[in-house]
């Protein structure tokens, strides 16, 4: 390949990436291009090449559902097809960059290669999660080795896209917060300090911990200003909503979330912004013991959160039937920032029409975080403390289990 085309691959790469953290519009052009550029560098027949490019992209993410499942999960593949014909010989560097590409890319279930399991279905080994998990800790794991703090920063950025195999995870990804700050710090890497921050101010507010969680907020705008990062404005808004209704209610806050829906709208990440205003609509609902007014979700687009949202609706208008077979297909949540918040809202549902497979799933799922605040950690909502709804599921079992004797 001549080397002016080489050249013109590398200096677009770095041209995306630039161009991912300018802001809405920046990150839209850099989403929209960086396939082509990946396809093209597949294409040269030199991994080594394609390697280097598709690593480069190492722009922090915070959002634990990609703006683009379906490209991401073609990244993802294509990352994981170069690192293979690398072979483990070739540059570790390399190998722990593609990997890292794995991980981040198949946040959720973007890379997922076949139907996912149902909620009511007993928990199973899933092989697009675990090779993303096994990535994630290569990665790092060859990242410490080598000692380079760049690539042991996008490597905790993998790792924490992968930290959601189970409910109630927020203590660990506020260590790997922790950790990546203190990389991001001492090593002058300040996308992935503000990165960090974010993962802490998730995490801490999952947790309960709003007073630590101001102080990354602050933190968060004072860089955001510094480095001109306008995005990182977007957590810290939506996590100053949350805040509002933990310490003053629902009605205090309601306000403060329309005003940040309209803000955060044209924000460029739609993985984040998608179906948002329902799951605003679902705060005062699932904070409460009631089943929704469905005239309140009249209008709304659920996005992404449509499988979930949609049998409580129809339990709330009264179509037990209709909601008890919805319960029986609908997927298991994602494996993502919000998985205790959608668990809840089949725990609401199943509970509603006595569907118990689907309630005793989700009782068990929410046990592991049973210390944490629902959906919290995500932070743009919260259902309030995840031991409620466990209570409110333990009841619910008792009244619908049939007694013998």
């Amino acid at each position: 390949m001549p080397a002016r085309s080489r050249a013109r691959l590398h200096a677009t790469a770095g041209l995306l990436r630039d161009l991912a953290v300018t802001g809405p519009d920046g990150l839209g052009e850099a989403h929209r291009h960086r396939r082509d550029l990946v396809a093209a560098a597949e294409t040269t027949g030199d991994p080594e090449l394609a390697a280097r490019i598709i690593g480069s992209y190492d722009v922090p993410a915070a959002w634990t559902r990609a703006d683009d499942p379906e490209g991401a999960g073609e990244l993802s593949r294509t990352a994981a097809r170069t690192a293979a014909r690398l072979g483990p010989e070739g540059p570790p560097a390399l190998r722990a960059r593609l990997l890292s590409v794995v991980a981040v890319e198949s946040r959720g279930d973007a890379a997922a290669d076949g139907p996912l399991p149902r909620a009511r279905d007993v928990p199973a080994a899933e092989p697009w999660r675990l090779r993303a998990e096994r990535a994630a800790e290569e990665a790092v794991r060859t990242a410490r080795r080598l000692g380079d703090p760049a690539l042991l920063a996008f490597a905790l950025n993998g790792a924490f896209m992968q930290a959601f195999a189970a409910c109630g995870s927020a203590a660990r990804r506020d260590a790997l917060g922790t950790e990546l700050t203190r990389l991001a710090v001492d090593h002058q890497l300040p996308a992935h300090e503000v990165l960090g921050r974010v993962v802490r101010l998730q995490a801490l507010a999952g947790l309960g911990d709003l007073t630590e969680a101001d102080t990354e907020a602050e933190e968060i705008d004072r860089l955001a200003d510094r480095d001109e990062r306008p995005l990182a404005r977007v957590f810290t808004a939506w996590y100053r909503a949350l805040r509002l209704c933990e310490t003053d209610g629902w009605p205090a806050a309601r306000q403060r979330y329309a005003r940040v829906l309209t803000e955060t709208a044209d924000c460029g990440m739609p993985g984040l912004t998608g179906g948002a205003a329902a799951l605003v609509a679902l705060v005062p609902v699932l904070r409460g013991d009631a089943l929704p007014d469905p005239g309140a979700f009249a209008g709304l687009d659920p996005g992404p959160y449509r499988p979930w949202l949609d049998p409580l609706l129809l339990a709330a208008s009264g179509d037990s039937e209709r909601a008890r077979h919805a319960l029986g297909t609908v997927p298991r949540p994602p494996h993502d920032l919000l998985q205790e918040a959608l668990w809840c809202v089949l725990a609401r549902t199943a509970a509603a029409v006595g569907h118990l497979p689907v309630l005793r799933r989700a009782r068990d799922e929410l046990a592991a975080a049973g210390t944490e605040y629902a959906g919290a950690g995500s932070g743009l909502v919260s259902f309030g403390p995840v031991r409620r709804h466990l209570a409110a599921a333990d009841a619910a079992i008792a009244a619908h289990t049939p007694t013998t004797g």
